[in-house]
């Protein structure tokens, strides 16, 4: 009776321990990162620690001050405004119109392990330490190298398991032969590695390997993510989105009424900078690019005429001359140093480089800006359909523009990124007439059968929506 006493205690701290371990290991700021990728990277900053379309998510829980009100918070925001939830209301009124997506789906491990891998961004807990790269060397991310060091240890183990079964397969002809009184001869090394066999897997399993390597990389073709290029024009999205407050739509304008959001023409630019002659930042040399390609002279004011068949030497002219004035006036003086004067041919030389290229031999003309953003001919995107209809902010797929000195592409634009996006988003039906034929969904949002209507719900996920 005692043993079996102590057996049952056994088994039950056995038990204990073993539901202990689960529960802990359910929080996961590894599950976390997958969470947050999938649901919170369109909307806040990844680094948790800034302002984008929703606020920084650094510090939320104590903030807060209640994980059980936080956590109702996540999964149905538009619940907790209505029933007056004081910090609900205040984060409302601070982020309106701005409604963030309910999850009712979501566990509270789930929940928890969310919260894991913001609090661990945010103090630097989670992730790995940033490389240092040496002089000429590319860095790469210590997830990387550690994963690299996995499958090279995973590929000697195989290359190991390999040659003990061959070791194994070699003993075991040996006994057949000896049992049948038959002579063995035992291959070494060198003839068991160059069998016929072995080679065939080998060149299968290189075959598969190129497949696998081919596809992956054609997926990926035409939209690295972080892809950051230098421009023909030090354009800084910083100062014309985010200081001057310039509505992405004044340049994009084709994104509210057409397939493409279009790049802004230069006369577009020179709506603003016919008067605005001397950047904050560069001074003369970036706005000079703008006037050269639109053939407007900012000595006079006005409109080159004749200016494509102009000489290259008489719109240098014109440009020194501008730029020499300006320096002049910056320094308050009558002539100008040689080292002034080094300056302004290099201005110059640096107009003429930006705006022209082995097929376009003239500064006058439009500005070449190199692509950032790319996807598959065979993939249908229509910004119309996203901002007009959607009311999809900008900032939700390109990040903070408001905040890039240098443009980059922010999201990985793959499909399982768009597909998750589909899945995810409350198609706003309000007062929205593009969204009055779906009568069915507003009969059951008004009865209260539904609370959201998702892109999915009205054929987001049809192959045919976005492949032709």
């Amino acid at each position: 009776m005692i043993h079996n006493h102590l057996k049952m205690k056994s088994l039950i701290a056995i038990i204990g321990l073993f539901f202990a371990f689960n529960l802990t290991a359910q929080v996961d700021a590894k599950v976390g990162k997958t969470l947050f990728r999938n649901y919170c990277a369109q909307c806040h900053d990844k680094t948790m620690k800034k302002d984008m379309t929703g606020p920084m998510l650094a510090g939320a829980q104590e903030r807060w001050g209640d994980d059980e009100a936080l956590y109702s918070w996540i999964r149905n925001s538009q619940a907790m405004i209505k029933a007056g939830h004081p910090r609900a209301v205040e984060l409302f009124n601070t982020w309106k119109p701005t409604i963030m997506t309910a999850y009712p789906d979501l566990t509270d491990d789930e929940i928890g392990s969310l919260l894991a891998y913001v609090n661990g961004v945010a103090d630097g807990t989670f992730g790995p330490p940033p490389a240092v790269a040496a002089v000429g060397a590319d860095a790469s991310s210590g997830e990387e190298s550690s994963n690299s060091m996995w499958y090279w240890l995973l590929f000697a183990l195989l290359a190991g398991l390999a040659l003990i079964l061959l070791r194994v397969i070699g003993n075991l002809d040996q006994l057949t032969a000896e049992k049948e009184g038959r002579p063995y001869q035992r291959k070494s090394l060198l003839e068991s590695i160059t069998s016929s066999g072995l080679v065939s897997i080998l060149i299968f399993a290189l075959v598969l390997l190129a497949g696998y390597t081919t596809v992956n990389n054609a997926m990926n073709l035409g939209r690295q993510q972080n892809y950051e290029p230098d421009q023909p024009i030090a354009f800084s999205h910083a100062t014309h989105a985010g200081l001057n407050k310039i509505d992405c739509q004044y340049c994009h304008d084709g994104a509210r009424r057409s397939k493409h959001a279009v790049i802004p023409a230069t006369n577009t630019c020179m709506n603003c900078h016919a008067a605005i002659k001397v950047g904050s930042q560069h001074g003369t040399a970036e706005l000079s690019k703008v006037y050269a390609s639109a053939g407007w002279d900012p000595n006079s004011g006005k409109y080159i005429e004749g200016y494509d068949e102009m000489s290259q030497e008489d719109i240098k002219a014109i440009f020194t001359k501008w730029i020499t004035d300006n320096y002049k006036e910056e320094k308050e003086v009558e002539t100008l140093d040689e080292s002034d004067v080094k300056e302004i041919e290099g201005q110059w030389d640096n107009i003429f480089t930006s705006l022209t290229n082995e097929q376009k031999k003239k500064v006058q003309g439009p500005i070449e800006w190199t692509r950032v953003h790319n996807l598959p001919d065979h993939v249908y995107f229509n910004h119309s359909q996203h901002v007009t209809a959607g009311k999809i902010e900008c900032q939700t797929c390109h990040g903070a523009v408001e905040e890039m000195d240098v443009l980059k592409q922010d999201a990985p634009l793959s499909m399982g990124w768009c597909i998750n996006c589909h899945r995810q988003t409350e198609v706003q039906f309000n007062e929205n007439d593009y969204y009055k034929d779906y009568a069915k969904y507003h009969e059951e949002i008004q009865s209260g059968e539904r609370d959201k209507v998702t892109v999915a719900d009205i054929g987001g996920l049809e192959c045919q929506k976005c492949h032709y």
